[in-house]
């Protein structure tokens, strides 16, 4: 899951500036990134699993399904967050001709931070929604069974519960909920917090 936030991350903060910056690019590719996310996820999966089962990279499916659960959380944060920058920020920035990479590194990037970090939160809220499906590869696969599924809370949940094996399916939920915790509480509000201090008054 790691993996594919960061992959999204490095997708849609470019994105969302290249099509902020371009009222012709936002105004067709917003509404088509709209109707692509509010497609589940899900439904995608099976032609994934294909893909990359003839490659025989199962990995790529999980990382590929997790990148198109999180990225759009991001995009869509990062996007909102570039249009409430003040416009007395953006005039200023022209009178005193902050143009190009100090633009960017000094107002633009700074101004976002906090969206940025928003949409993470919501990206890996995302994220843990399909963990479980995201893992059990076997269900998809024709005549697949659970060697193929990969190693993780998920898979340990579904194949405990469906071996009857009751005391390790509540030790995989109880190590989800204490995993949660950790990174809600040491993480999230850590970063939340620091985000604070971007914030336009």
């Amino acid at each position: 899951m790691l993996i594919a936030y960061i992959l999204a991350l490095i997708v849609s903060v470019p994105m969302s500036l290249l099509i902020t910056n371009n009222k012709t690019m936002e105004k067709i590719f917003l509404p088509l990134f709209d109707i692509v996310q509010s497609i589940p996820v899900l439904a995608f999966f099976p032609v994934i699993i294909l893909i990359f089962v003839h490659s025989h990279f199962l990995n790529g499916a999980a990382i590929f399904i997790f990148f198109l659960s999180m990225v759009w959380n991001i995009i869509f944060s990062v996007v909102g967050g570039l249009h409430v920058i003040p416009n007395e920020v953006k005039e200023a920035a022209q009178i005193f001709q902050i143009t190009g990479w100090r633009r960017l590194s000094k107002i633009t990037i700074p101004a976002v931070v906090p969206y940025i970090i928003t949409g993470s939160l919501l990206a890996w809220a995302q994220g843990w929604n399909i963990v479980i499906v995201a893992e059990v590869l076997h269900t998809y696969i024709y005549k697949g069974t659970s060697a193929q599924d990969l190693f993780g809370i998920g898979s340990v949940l579904v194949n405990s519960s469906a071996g009857g094996q009751h005391e390790l399916f509540l030790l995989a939920i109880i190590a989800m909920i204490i995993l949660i915790g950790i990174l809600n509480l040491f993480v999230w509000q850590k970063l939340l917090q620091y985000s604070e201090k971007f914030k336009f008054q």
